[in-house]
């Protein structure tokens, strides 16, 4: 998968002060504890990338922007949403409370309209990056809505990080926050989804990729690599 751009941030402490160098080299220790061979680790392939590649296989097999068109062409919005949900179901990357409010969310048709052409919009649209996550985010909003909000993070988030793992990444609040804590990165966090947001998400990812580059069996192959490389950090399953 192609190697994406990234804008960088001055969200990591100075590397003058040592902060930021013993930060990311405490990090990708504790990396290494579990996986010693980095991203080409067996266990790590099995363990922590192969489900998330798997999604993204399937997803471009079903909904890659040629089979999407057509899907929308024949109005198949219902179709779509059901294939988004159940690629991300298997994958389970989500909270069930927002998998429910997202089933719920895209049972109506209105529901499934706005969400299948708005996601389609964010994913292979024309315009800019900025734009189209605005839009994206003001559709979740605006989807229809029984229990708990459809508009979080992870949501806003999941469907382009499986869809294309060459420029998007998940965001989970807790998990990632933590992370940057240990890597001595000032993430700036709103509960509320914004682009610039999901910018600073981008740039800590930009951080770490360039951190990583140098040190054999840690070039990141794309976000799915970088997205582990967070979950290792902040989540309570790699506490130890």
């Amino acid at each position: 998968m192609a190697r994406t751009a990234f804008l960088f941030s001055p969200l990591c402490r100075s590397a003058g002060s040592n902060v930021n160098f013993l930060g990311a080299a405490r990090c990708r220790r504790k990396f290494e504890l579990f996986y010693p061979a980095g991203f080409e680790d067996e266990t790590y392939l099995v363990a922590e990338r192969s489900y998330k590649e798997r999604a993204h296989l399937e997803w471009h097999a079903e909904l890659g922007p040629s089979a999407f068109r057509k899907r929308m062409a024949r109005g198949e919005f219902r179709q779509i949403a059901d294939i988004a949900v159940r690629i991300e179901s298997r994958a389970n990357l989500l909270f069930s409370f927002e998998k429910m409010a997202l089933r719920d969310a895209v049972k109506t048709p209105a529901g499934a309209r706005l969400f299948a052409t708005e996601l389609y919009a964010f994913l292979f649209g024309q315009g800019s990056a900025h734009r189209r996550f605005d839009d994206w985010i003001e559709a979740l909003a605006d989807l229809p809505r029984r229990g708990s909000p459809v508009l979080t993070w992870p949501v806003a988030t999941v469907f382009g990080f499986i869809a294309r793992p060459d420029r998007h990444l998940l965001f989970k609040p807790r998990v990632t926050r933590r992370a940057a804590k240990a890597y001595a990165c000032d993430l700036p966090y709103d509960p509320k989804p914004s682009w610039a947001g999901y910018q600073a998400l981008l740039s800590f990812a930009a951080v770490i990729r360039r951190d990583l580059d140098r040190k054999p069996g840690f070039k990141a192959r794309d976000m799915i690599d970088l997205q582990s490389f967070i979950w290792v950090q902040g989540s309570e399953e790699y506490s130890a």
